[in-house]
């Protein structure tokens, strides 16, 4: 079977991609807008972007369903206060953070909402989720407009991570964390280290 996805809808296309690129990391993404409010949402579309300096990147997406053709809050508040915080999403996690993908006004505090703990930021104004295993403060580099999307690139400016996820040697217990990631519509957890032999 041969598709050209330029010449098939859209949301068809999508649903080959999403299931083709897995599985996908989640970034937890902590912002607030011009008026102090906390905004806490879910991307999939999420990796490094830099190794020197240390770079992340998301891409947002428009507004879809009942919000189609809109600016997600999260684009909004990078937009405007340049700050954000990256939060890592393990599978104990994971009820909480798929509450903060509901489509709610943008005055609802998704902390609140998911049970969640805004916990204070060392450098950047955005809180962080305090029972993440990992969180990563970072600061507005560019936001590319690719497409329907928008591509944001972030400087790393701090890293936090839970002492019990830690291995020494600036290594993460990747294996402990159960990272959770996207599978198409599906979820699934990262705890199958498989070890490939040396070349």
């Amino acid at each position: 079977m041969k598709l050209d996805l330029r010449s098939i809808d859209s949301k068809h296309a999508y649903k080959l991609l999403i299931g083709s690129v897995v599985p996908r990391p989640i970034a937890w993404v902590s912002t607030i807008n011009d008026k102090g409010d906390n905004n806490l949402a879910p991307y999939s579309f999420f990796t490094v972007a830099s190794r020197n300096p240390p770079m992340l990147c998301i891409s947002i997406s428009p507004g879809i369903e009942e919000r189609e053709g809109t600016i997600k809050d999260t684009l909004s508040n990078i937009r405007s206060q340049k700050q954000l915080v990256i939060n890592i999403v393990p599978s104990l996690l994971g009820n909480e953070m798929q509450k903060t993908a509901e489509h709610v006004p943008s005055k609802v505090d998704e902390f609140k909402a998911a049970g969640l703990t805004p916990a204070k930021s060392t450098i950047v104004n955005p809180p962080r989720v305090e029972e993440a295993p990992i969180s990563i403060e970072l600061e507005l580099n560019q936001i590319l407009e690719l497409g329907s999307d928008h591509l944001v690139i972030a400087n790393v400016v701090h890293y936090h991570i839970q002492d019990e996820y830690y291995l020494g040697d600036y290594k993460v217990d990747v294996e402990k964390v159960g990272f959770l990631a996207r599978l198409a519509g599906d979820y699934g957890e990262i705890n199958n280290i498989h070890q490939l032999p040396k070349l």
